[in-house]
């Protein structure tokens, strides 16, 4: 056995005769971190803010667990609340400048790099740097600045978008549950085509767009897939990486390029992924060039030089609160729609058909799919892998497969946990304290129906 995994072992050992043990805590939650085991370590952290709440090294380290798996959002809740302290860390602001990149707050990301490096030279990230070119400050942001210089963002050049057309072979006979999003998804974008005389009567185009927002991993990238496939059109899937651009301008022509693909491809669903990335709140990024950005993707929703007739536009974001709220006005994203996990029904099907094809003993579905309250479809599709992997450890040591029985994806339950919990509990004071227009409603309706609320006291 692995040196590490001898220590962890032991410190496990040691914290379940003398559980209050902060540094063995931490100690269990730093070398979780070094091996890769990220879940893990944000149990052990979480513990240890449990009888430290407010150590700011562990809150770090809880953040840095949540950033390696990919829940920048909630990584950005703590390390947000570390920044407003009187004197943060310097580490907190280089994990801050990295979940800005990834949030693509451009101008947030540089400020807080700087100020990591200004306050430990030995923070200095030469991969990071890479993607950062230097310019001078404005007057009015050197004021007070250390250092007279400011990073802003560089991506990799990727402007061909000739590769990026898909046909999907899938429809919505493919997506379990979701009945209510997908009649809003027909009322706006199958029936123009399926029934473009009626929809003319009144005046209506086909065209417009459905903001699609919910805790990662409940299926919004594939019901886009679905709905080109429902209408055998074409489908460009677009993320960040397909616009940004480290030249001047560059970025405004990739996306002009993209509606432009899509304009000569109708009917086309696009569908612009982490919608957030590209569609920040300008009002956080008055110094950013991103905000050149932002302005041209709302041009092209409008279809300013060009008609959009035909161009059925979707976007997903884990993360509506971010959105620059003119991209929700009439004509653009005028249908936000609630994507939440998938409920008991859904939840049936979705086991099934990652069950299917595996050897089995008679599973009872029902009763797996109510263990799994609140489970996101990647949430299942952990549980089923991690099941699949101790049957395989059993089978290399017995020289037998064994089918997967009822014990065994029950065993995996009840040490997961729905991720789509620390989604809620972020959104839950986005619905409560920043609701206007009544936005976050649906969020506040499934809290108060779910038993997936109840993960919150955990």
């Amino acid at each position: 056995m692995p040196s590490d995994e001898t220590l962890i072992q032991s410190l496990r050992d040691a914290l379940e005769r003398t559980p209050d043990a902060l540094p063995l805590r931490k100690h269990l939650a730093d070398l979780l971190m070094e091996n890769g085991a990220f879940q893990q370590a944000t149990q052990e952290y979480r513990r240890a803010l449990d009888l430290a709440p407010g150590d700011a090294q562990i809150k770090l380290g809880l953040a840095r667990a949540y950033y390696h798996q990919d829940k920048v959002d909630v990584a950005l809740v703590i390390l947000e609340e570390l920044l407003r302290a009187p004197d943060p860390l310097a580490e907190v602001y280089l994990w801050a400048a990295r979940a800005y990149m990834q949030r693509a707050s451009f101008e947030q990301a540089a400020r807080a790099y700087r100020d990591a490096v200004a306050k430990d030279a030995a923070l200095a990230d030469p991969a990071l740097e890479r993607q950062l070119t230097v310019k001078p400050m404005d007057s009015e942001s050197t004021s007070d600045a250390k250092d007279e210089r400011v990073f802003v963002v560089a991506e990799e050049s990727n402007s061909s978008t000739t590769g990026l057309i898909e046909h999907p072979d899938i429809s919505f006979r493919d997506v379990g549950g979701m009945d209510k999003l997908k009649e809003e998804i027909r009322m706006k974008i199958i029936y123009p085509l399926t029934h473009p005389d009626i929809y003319q009567a009144y005046g209506k185009t086909m065209g417009g767009g459905i903001l699609m927002y919910g805790p990662p991993g409940c299926g919004k990238t594939y019901l886009a897939r679905a709905t080109a496939g429902e209408v055998r059109a074409q489908f460009l899937s677009i993320g960040l990486h397909d616009v940004l651009d480290m030249y001047l301008g560059q970025s405004e022509q990739n996306l002009h390029a993209i509606f432009e693909l899509a304009r000569s491809h109708v009917p086309c669903v696009l569908f612009f992924d982490e919608v957030d990335a590209l569609g920040a709140s300008r009002s956080d990024l008055r110094h950013s060039a991103a905000r050149q950005v932002i302005n041209q993707f709302l041009s092209e929703l409008d279809g300013v030089s060009t008609s959009n007739e035909g161009v059925l536009v979707l976007a997903a974001t884990n993360a509506p609160w971010h959105l620059d709220a003119a991209l929700r006005r009439p004509g653009r994203f005028d249908r936000v729609l609630f994507v939440p996990p998938p409920d008991n029904q859904a939840r049936v099907v979705i086991l099934q058909i990652l069950l299917a094809g595996k050897p089995v003993e008679k599973l009872d579905y029902a009763r797996l799919a109510r263990e799994t309250d609140g489970f996101s479809g990647a949430d299942l599709k952990g549980v089923v892998d991690v099941a699949v992997e101790h049957k395989l450890r059993e089978a290399m040591v017995n020289g037998i497969p064994a089918p997967l029985t009822m014990k065994d994806l029950l065993a995996v339950i009840k040490t997961a946990h729905a991720t789509t919990s620390e989604w809620f509990a972020t959104a839950r004071n986005y619905a409560i304290y920043a609701n206007q227009a009544g936005l976050y409603d649906d969020i506040l309706a499934y809290l108060k129906r779910s038993k997936s609320s109840g993960f919150f006291s955990r």
